[in-house]
């Protein structure tokens, strides 16, 4: 009897930094849209890096969603198999989420647990320097097809998910309904009330030079009671 391979569809990234959470939402979506065996798994996998060592060791099979920088034009799909990929994800590095699942793979390898088969799913950023925001749209636009793509791999597997009568509502999402994309996108507050790029206040600085004050070795400092 041929075994039943274990499969892990992880999406990782941050939802808080625009484009870097294309991998959330791309799980998220084929969750929303598609069943599948209770041999596959679908985990947002976020920003916790090493924690999800134990999962990746489990997998036989391990497809991840993300924005990674391939240095191509903004929107762009790219997939890289098995051994490549570890090096994609290394070679420009966004964010330390990157590192910490780069490691997870090193991890699984000398534990000798490397998933048999692995496909990065992954796309270039249009913006990442958002805070709060949500994915652009030339890479929302890409959701469904890194989905395509994902169950195109599986299938090659033998696994094959049944699209779902009607996609699962929003906020049954994988993680917290408060992040669910329709909650995120309508909750933010406008830029007059939540700052996104920095703020100047703490930003800017009085002079070339500037540089903090100790306030008890300047005199002009006011004295607090």
């Amino acid at each position: 009897m041929e075994e039943v391979p274990r499969v892990l569809i992880l999406g990782i990234g941050n939802l808080l930094w625009a484009d870097e959470g294309f991998g959330v939402r791309a799980v998220e979506e084929l969750h929303r849209a598609y069943a599948f065996a209770r041999n596959v798994t679908l985990m947002d996998g976020g920003t916790q890096g090493i924690y999800l060592i134990e999962h990746v060791r489990n997998a036989d099979i391990l497809v991840v969603f993300d924005a990674v920088d391939y240095g191509l034009p903004p929107g762009t799909i790219k997939l890289v198999e098995d051994d490549e990929v570890p090096k994609f994800l290394g070679a420009k590095k966004m964010s330390l989420h990157q590192t910490g699942f780069q490691e997870v793979l090193a991890m699984a390898e000398m534990l000798g647990d490397l998933p048999r088969h692995l496909l990065l799913v992954g796309v270039q950023p249009v913006e990442l320097e958002d805070y709060g925001g949500s994915l652009r749209s030339d890479v929302k636009a890409q959701i469904a097809p890194a989905i395509g793509h994902a169950i195109a791999y599986l299938a090659r597997f033998g696994i094959e998910p049944q699209r779902r009568a009607a996609p699962l509502a929003d906020d049954m999402t994988l993680s917290s309904a408060e992040v669910s994309l329709s909650a995120y996108e309508n909750g933010r507050p406008s830029e007059a009330e939540a700052c996104r790029y920095g703020d100047p206040r703490v930003l800017a600085a009085t002079g070339s030079d500037a540089a903090p004050v100790d306030a008890a070795a300047d005199p002009s400092a006011p004295e607090v009671a």
